[in-house]
């Protein structure tokens, strides 16, 4: 009997530090190597976008490895080879926490939009900003033991002054309101 799974996942995680680490040099090398490492899995890459510190990699799940497995393989893995061949100065690390966030396949081509161009979009959002955001989209207070540590204030889960609750469509996806 076979199984049919249509699991979609988006993964955000840092630098460690948040050292602005990955230009576009590394970004050259860096991303094709981590589409390999999700592919190999038997993961299907949909899109894999990001900053100097931080990366986005929209996929298909394939239910035999947890999500917890592959940001472990995938963090180690490239570190290693960041390392290995030298192509940062010093030690590249990436930090231990990690966002996971489920979609539906009708929010897809969206989220795959907003992956693809996150330069543009972080000219307009800073990365902590779009983090508070989602944490109040999804009615989560902010706590530091997310990993996202901006050196603020724990449980703020308001919207930034001046941005809206809910993002244009070009942005980041609406997510479902939680009931309270």
């Amino acid at each position: 009997m076979a199984n049919y799974t249509q699991l979609f996942v988006q993964l955000v995680f840092a630098v460690k530090h948040r050292d602005a680490l990955i230009d576009r040099e590394l970004e050259e090398r860096l991303y094709p190597y981590i589409i390999a490492i999700v592919n190999n899995r038997k993961h299907e890459v949909i899109a894999i976008g990001g900053m100097p510190d931080h990366i986005h990699i929209l996929l298909r799940l394939h239910p035999s490895q947890c999500i917890s497995d592959l940001v472990r393989d995938i963090k180690s893995n490239s570190s290693h080879m960041v390392n290995e061949e030298h192509l940062v100065r010093g030690r590249f690390a990436w930090q231990t926490e990690y966002g996971a966030f489920t979609y539906s396949k009708s929010q897809v081509p969206a989220v795959k939009r907003y992956v693809l161009n996150q330069k543009a979009h972080h000219k307009k959002e800073t990365f902590q900003e779009e983090i508070l955001r989602i944490f109040a989209m999804l009615g989560l207070p902010y706590s530091a033991e997310y990993g996202f540590n901006f050196n603020i204030a724990v449980n703020v889960a308001v919207p930034i002054a001046g941005a809206s609750a809910h993002p244009p469509a070009h942005d980041f996806p609406a997510l479902p309101r939680r009931a309270t």
